[in-house]
């Protein structure tokens, strides 16, 4: 059995949970600028925990291509009052920090936030690794070639699939090192990758779990979806769904998505399935 400890809570991954996204940047790809009050936030993370979410994911610093890079000071500012503000609202919320940035992470935790999921697995802050190993709490790491701001130029791999293994397996050693326990890798599906790249790694996501930690997928509305398709992000939800049963079927344990209601249909058909 899969678990990860949050806050003290033992949370069951061996039936796979859904991440519901939370941007409150005004430049996110999907939905920037969307959630810019207190109204539409707790509306929001209302909607989506009664819809089923286990984690809500907050992200202050737009990740999308060629995204505008912001300071520290302003990362913060957005984040503090949005995870002060859920922890009064819902008591028993797990919180996950969508952040690069060790010192944002280590003030959100100490604000009652439950997880870390870092886009560069700390290769974009040095003293990352070290703060999670300080912390005690579980960290998603991903996978990027780059940066945000360049991710898209002209990503290539000697062999995508063995290069992004190698990569966590490395990672992983490092953390393990540092006696961080509740490790959870997520491929990065867009972040420095071509749409071959992309498929590549969903026809492959089972080799994942060689790695013996939980997985996370972040596949909801990407371009990798909508753009083969000739559709908008908006209009991707129906392929948000194909894609999200293919990364089950290969049995990943986390889904983050926008749209959480029909995340956790994919997973109750998933699991009948898995059962037969």
């Amino acid at each position: 059995m899969k678990s990860i400890n949050c806050k003290g809570n033992l949370i069951n991954l061996s039936s796979p949970k859904v991440m519901g996204i939370l941007n409150i940047t005004p430049d996110s790809f999907f939905d920037g600028g969307k959630f810019n009050n207190t109204t539409s936030i707790i509306s929001q993370v209302e909607k989506m925990l009664s819809e089923g979410a286990t984690f809500i994911d907050i992200g202050a610093y737009s990740s999308r291509p060629g995204a505008k890079h912001i300071t520290e000071e302003e990362e913060l500012s957005r984040i503090i009052p949005v995870v002060e503000l859920l922890i009064s609202e819902f008591p028993d919320i797990l919180i996950s920090i969508d952040t690069f940035r060790s010192a944002i992470a280590e003030q959100c935790i100490q604000k009652g936030a439950s997880i870390i999921n870092d886009i560069s697995a700390g290769s974009m802050d040095k003293n990352m690794f070290s703060t999670i190993g300080k912390l005690q709490v579980p960290y998603i790491m991903m996978h990027m070639q780059g940066t945000p701001q360049n991710m898209q130029e002209n990503p290539t791999y000697v062999a995508i699939v063995k290069d992004v293994l190698l990569y966590f397996s490395k990672k992983l050693t490092e953390l393990r090192s540092l006696d961080v326990n509740d490790i959870i890798t997520d491929v990065g599906f867009g972040f420095g990758k071509t749409l071959e790249h992309n498929y590549n790694l969903l026809a492959n996501l089972e080799l994942f779990k060689n790695l013996e930690a939980p997985t996370l997928v972040g596949l909801s509305r990407k371009s990798m979806l909508f753009k083969p398709l000739g559709i908008s992000a908006k209009e991707a939800l129906n392929a948000t769904t194909i894609a999200n049963t293919i990364a089950l079927t290969k049995g990943v344990n986390i889904l983050r998505v926008h749209d959480v209601k029909e995340a956790m249909e994919a997973i109750k058909i998933a699991e009948l399935l898995k059962n037969n």
